[in-house]
């Protein structure tokens, strides 16, 4: 690490303009070769998938997606001028590219069934030849505003469906700046000078821009969502703040030390940078654990993420090193007057030497207090449901929720999720079973109404609409679906010999969540282990490694308790402008495992390296633990405090996965900060004493040295420099 230090120290112009062309050519690259973002929720080896890819082999017309047209007239919708106007716009949409037809109400072949029984509210359905993922999101866009247009005078229109979802335009460019503009701040407050506040905000936005611009590139390599950027941009200004963070203040204490800027530098990367490589390879491991669950969804998301922090990662290691050489002692130029950010943070007559010692003399009160607490956090998360997050959940005033409500309005909850049943007939033209299944569905209780058989032109593959009485995020719903494919088709199938299943976007949540519950063990398990071993070969522990597992756990529970309390349960969620309340959306739980526990790692390396440095200086247990939290509690504070506001800024979208994501991440740094490395972590490793440190001998063998601090030091703990040669 010295070596590659002083390599990006001493050549620190190559380094410097080397990013700068790698920003230019690579955003240059991505922005003329455009993104191509998926939403597609199919998976392997589902009853959801095998009805989707029935239809799209046999029955083509039915396999693309499906946008709806919903109007209100109080006047009723069969009035001229109301029918005339729709009517128009039907004939106009159906111009649109890669429209195949748009099933109107109204005509002489029937339509009663999409009017409503008071005759108010109606709806048209869009018929196109591919997936949404596929079309021109400006064709939608253009219909959504002209289908908006004609509201007015006691007409409204709204539109809904998988195309305007997908067509909305993302938001959290303000989240963004509020993210930056409060990292900022926190920064300045810290450090008070503003060339220390601003190189870890500049190494981070470039690591950013490079970072996104690949994200886009490999939208042609992986299907990717359209949430990533946003989430991915949330990860990486959070991550890349903190990196940059603990270098730069283990930089100023070297240079108050005497060291020279290179040499500064140089140590700043073979100690804290020692840190940030191994908890940002932590965070990426755990990212990539993603691709054990088999899910082609998650890969694309993931991959985003990963290389957000990748980036960021390596800005850290040498943009900001080689900036810090250059820099040196102008570091403090431009102080903020009365702030004292500049006063060196590694003294031991701080107030968290203080706060250390505290929590020393009451180990026993201060592990069972901040383990209760924890554990209440964490109560909220037995009652975790996973489901689909509909347009039901959107945000009022956006047209897809409008539709959305209206429909609900007109034709009843259930109207916004139906249930496909598709199947393959056994001969050509025999359709008894999946007859059979509709009618008997339409007497099932929950069920609404069923739509009439449809078979392809070969007769080969009949389907039918079902309509649960419930919404599609409802339990009553979930309870139907499994009733329907474990009750009601097994004997139909079995008596006919058709081959049934169950498609639609209800079905293909629900499917999603139960892969992801099945798979959930093996993902958690191989990030654990790795995460264990990584750490037992750093800290040569045993039960570091074992309480810094339970402790990220613990993070983790009660950022899931805190997610349910307010999105599931209700529980403050009018705060952060939730209006509906619902399932937790079946992939959140991965991701939120994935992400906080690789954040976490970072607080426990950054936190443990220094312990430990200071027990193989001084191999005295409760002195290494005071110094430890002692000389890294106010980084540690400052850089949770950036990470907290950063991912709490995303609250402020509309979006409701990116809330999630938000609120999760933001609570998950709150009580691993506050709670977990001020308070329990100091308690468990006092009650440890010198046995935190043991290790079987027979394990050291066998297990790499992978240090995080150097091996040699100077009396006050950090390495010895060495002289380095300016070759710039």
């Amino acid at each position: 690490m010295r070596r590659f230090a002083t390599w990006t120290t001493g050549h620190r112009k190559t380094v410097i303009f080397g990013w700068i062309a790698a920003l230019i050519v690579i955003g240059m690259i991505a922005g003329n070769a455009g993104s191509n973002f998926s939403e597609e929720f199919k998976l392997p080896a589902s009853d959801s998938t095998a009805a989707y890819e029935l239809l799209e082999n046999d029955f083509p017309k039915q396999s693309g997606s499906t946008a709806t047209i919903v109007w209100k007239a109080e006047e009723g919708v069969k009035s001229p001028r109301v029918q005339q106007k729709m009517e128009s716009l039907f004939k106009e949409v159906e111009e649109k590219p890669k429209v195949s037809e748009v099933v109107s109400p109204y005509g002489s072949s029937g339509g009663a069934a999409a009017i409503s029984k008071d005759g108010k509210i109606a709806y048209a359905t869009i018929q196109y030849e591919v997936a949404g993922n596929k079309l021109n999101k400006n064709d939608t866009r253009e219909i959504i505003k002209t289908a908006q247009g004609l509201s007015g005078n006691g007409l409204e229109v709204q539109m809904g469906g998988q195309p305007v979802e997908e067509a909305k335009e993302e938001s959290g460019d303000s989240s963004f700046a509020i993210g930056l503009l409060a990292a900022i701040i926190i920064l300045l407050l810290a450090f008070g000078s503003v060339v220390a506040m601003g190189l870890p905000i500049l190494t981070a936005l470039f690591a950013l821009g490079v970072g996104l611009s690949l994200v886009t590139l490999s939208t042609y390599v992986l299907k990717t969502a359209n949430f990533a950027p946003v989430l991915a941009a949330m990860i990486g200004l959070g991550v890349g703040i903190d990196y940059a963070l603990f270098i730069l203040t283990r930089f100023r204490n070297n240079l108050d030390e005497g060291l020279a800027p290179q040499a500064a530098a140089i140590n700043a990367v073979d100690t804290a940078g020692r840190a940030v490589l191994f908890a940002g390879t932590t965070v990426i491991i755990s990212l990539m654990g993603m691709f054990l669950l088999n899910i082609t969804f998650l890969y694309g998301v993931a991959v985003a993420a990963a290389l957000a922090v990748l980036f960021t990662m390596i800005a850290a290691l040498t943009l900001l090193p080689a900036m810090l050489a250059w820099v040196g002692h102008r570091v403090n130029k431009w102080k903020i007057p009365g702030l004292a950010g500049g006063r060196n943070t590694m003294r031991e007559d701080t107030k968290w030497y203080a706060w250390s010692r505290f929590i020393q003399k009451r180990p026993w009160t201060a592990a069972i207090a901040s383990g209760a607490l924890l554990l209440l956090l964490c109560v909220p998360t037995l009652s975790l449901r996973l489901g689909s997050n509909d347009a039901g959940t959107n945000p009022k005033g956006q047209t897809t929720r409008e539709a959305y409500d209206l429909l609900a309005e007109g034709f009843g909850p259930g109207f916004n999720g139906p249930f496909v049943m598709v199947a393959s007939l056994p001969e050509k033209g025999q359709g008894a079973g999946i007859e059979q299944l509709c009618s008997t569905l339409a007497k099932e209780p929950g069920v609404a109404s069923v739509t009439n058989v449809t078979y392809n032109p070969a007769k080969t593959v009949g389907l039918c609409q079902v309509y649960p009485t419930t919404s599609p995020q409802s339990s009553e719903t979930t309870d139907l679906l499994n009733h329907i494919r474990g009750e009601v088709i097994p004997p139909i199938a079995a008596k006919t010999g058709a081959t049934i299943h169950v498609g639609g976007i209800t079905a293909i949540f629900e499917d999603f969540g139960t892969a992801i519950s099945e798979k959930l063990p093996l993902f958690i398990g191989v990030v654990i282990l790795l995460s264990a071993i990584l750490l037992m070969a750093v800290f040569r522990s045993v039960l570091v490694p074992l309480k810094a597992i339970l402790m990220n756990l613990l993070s983790i529970g009660a950022a899931f308790g805190i997610v349910v309390a307010v999105f599931q349960n209700g529980w403050g969620a009018s705060i952060i402008g939730v209006d509906q309340t619902g399932p937790i959306i079946a992939f959140f739980p991965i991701f939120l495992f994935s992400i906080v526990f690789g954040l976490s790692m970072d607080y426990e390396v950054f936190l443990m390296s220094r312990i430990h440095e200071e027990w193989e200086r001084r191999k005295d247990a409760p002195e290494a633990v005071t110094r430890g939290l002692a000389l890294t509690g106010r980084v540690i504070t400052a850089a949770a405090a950036i990470m907290i506001t950063v991912f709490a800024s995303f609250m402020l979208t509309e979006e409701r996965i990116t809330k999630l994501f938000g609120l999760g991440l933001a609570s998950a740094v709150l009580v691993d900060a506050l709670i977990i490395r001020s308070v329990l972590v100091p308690a468990i490793m006092q009650l440890f004493g010198k046995k935190a440190w043991w290790m079987p001998e027979w394990l050291a063998k066998v297990l790499p040295n992978l240090a995080v601090e150097p091996h040699e030091s100077h009396p006050d703990g950090s390495p010895k420099p060495e002289v380095a040669t300016e070759t710039e």
